[in-house]
């Protein structure tokens, strides 16, 4: 097999596991990184000696991302641990292991509801059952050659269910599956239409209910992931480029031959872009003729996933005491009286409003604080574009309404974690803005694509596309499918490397 120089715009997962395994077969492979530590959104960062994750706080698909690790060569130096949360609305203070355990929190805090419950579970049983026998193995596109076609045979027996029901529901959102069952802007309606992403297509449910059943973070934190990836990658002759921002991916008669980096051409036989799919067509490419107008347009008005507002807190409270209020690392708060949409940009009281989370890294890890201190992180999904993006270009509006969101969030916390005010020893928070700035994922989008299924770019929601109009261009990040996520980027990442040979 002959090297192929391989340049890869981006060190988030996908970009980290290509870069990997392409360097493990002997590719001279360069790993473009705009920041200045690696891991995209699968990283985290120390402020104060306090540690806070980057974006992603946990994934599914275990079975697949194991076999990605194992096939790297890193699995045993990874913290991997099962994800708990703990939920908390009006009536509900429970932490369910499984999915049995989920069905009995709900019907014992909705006994009135008996019967539409009864109902609603015939129909999400199937599609939970259907989820979990597809979830079980790893992906069959992570496999090669006989195997390949082994897992293909054995996914399409096993499967046949969660292919029927994905395309009856393709085409419809959660809210409208729950709807059936339930009187819109109710309180069961409500808690249920708030899983995950909202308005996400309803064939999702029953992947979101497997969670339960399989549900993983990193206990050393996510960063921790990111750094042994790194490692390992340049153990096997690769180049990590960091401060490194790709202004541009270079192009010859329609195929691309490399990136320029502050100032510098790097040539490639091949690029992936293991980035943002919108940017890397509508700003990175240096021939935009090579795209056509008509999906230029419609590249620009796709939209994207909700993004998140976080706020990160340092406390001078002991792990222990910590514990005591919130029982386990995550706790979800849910608000079940108002059904609060994020569509509305201009509802100004949105935060005030909806249900935000609470996941404390040193619960997970008394390292990932100082000694006798504790951490928390505090998050809520927020509207896109909120009252003007955030302001607008005004930059003392900007601040006021980040810190005003902060502070509406941590007081709200209270309700879990009392007089949490009187313990912050350093504060900081995110908007969108700030993950756009730092991810370059357009509007800060947390998940590539709309969950949406009215607002797909992809007409195939399953679909791995990787492929692009120009040669030797791939996607291998998480845009490469519709509701991306760390399972998105693992499979468009293997995807690329079938295509570099």
């Amino acid at each position: 097999m002959e090297a192929k120089s391989v340049a890869i715009i981006g060190s988030g997962f996908g970009g980290m596991v290509a870069g990997n395994l392409l360097a493990k077969k002997g590719h001279k492979v360069t790993i473009f990184e705009s920041h200045s530590a690696p891991g995209g959104y699968t990283a985290g960062f120390y402020r104060k000696g306090f540690y806070f994750e980057s974006g992603t706080l946990s994934f599914e698909a275990s079975p697949s991302i194991f076999k990605a690790m194992s096939d790297i060569g890193v699995l045993e130096k990874i913290s991997f641990t099962r994800h708990w949360m703990r939920w908390i609305a009006d009536n509900i203070d429970c932490t369910p292991e499984t999915y049995p355990d989920f069905k009995k929190m709900i019907y014992d805090a909705f006994p009135t509801e008996k019967d539409n419950l009864d109902r609603y579970f015939i129909e999400v049983d199937r599609m939970y059952n259907a989820s979990l026998s597809s979830s079980e193995k790893p992906i069959p596109l992570l496999f090669s050659g006989v195997r390949f076609f082994l897992a293909i045979a054995s996914y399409l027996i096993t499967n046949r269910q969660s292919m029927k029901i994905t395309k009856q529901y393709s085409d419809m959102t959660a809210g409208e599956f729950n709807a059936r069952y339930f009187t819109k802007g109710s309180k069961i309606y409500n808690l249920l239409s708030g899983f995950f992403y909202p308005n996400m297509a309803a064939w999702i449910i029953g992947g979101a209910f497997a969670m339960f059943e399989d549900y993983w973070t990193v206990s050393d934190g996510m960063q921790s992931w990111a750094d042994i990836l790194t490692e390992n990658f340049k153990q096997l002759g690769g180049q990590i480029l960091l401060n490194s921002y790709v202004d541009k991916i270079l192009t010859r008669d329609g195929v691309a031959v490399g990136v320029s980096s502050g100032g510098q051409t790097y040539e490639a036989d091949y690029v992936i872009a293991a980035c943002d799919y919108k940017k890397t067509f509508l700003n990175l490419l240096d021939d935009k003729t090579l795209i056509p107008d008509q999906q230029q347009e419609k590249i620009k008005n796709a939209a994207v996933s909700e993004p998140v507002f976080t706020v990160y807190l340092g406390l001078n409270m002991s792990n222990e005491q910590l514990r005591k209020y919130m029982k386990l690392p995550n706790v979800a708060y849910i608000n079940l009286k108002i059904d609060t949409t994020v569509d509305n940009s201009n509802n100004e009281s949105f935060f005030e409003q909806t249900s935000f989370s609470l996941h404390s890294p040193s619960l997970m890890n008394t390292k990932l604080a100082p000694e006798g201190k504790s951490s928390l992180m505090l998050q809520v999904m927020s509207p896109p574009g909120w009252l003007n993006n955030w302001g607008g270009t005004d930059k003392q509006k900007y601040k006021q309404l980040k810190d005003k969101v902060a502070q509406t969030l941590i007081k709200r916390a209270e309700a879990v974690v009392p007089d949490l005010s009187s313990h912050i020893e350093f504060q900081d928070a995110a908007t969108p803005l700030t993950y756009e700035r730092y991810t370059h994922n357009s509007g800060g989008a947390s998940s590539a694509w709309s969950w949406n299924p009215k607002k797909k770019f992809f007409e195939n929601t399953m679909d791995v596309n990787i492929n692009t109009p120009v040669r030797n261009l791939y996607i291998g990040s998480c845009w490469a499918m519709q509701i991306g996520g760390v399972p998105g980027a693992l499979i468009a990442a293997y995807m690329c490397i079938k295509k570099i040979k």
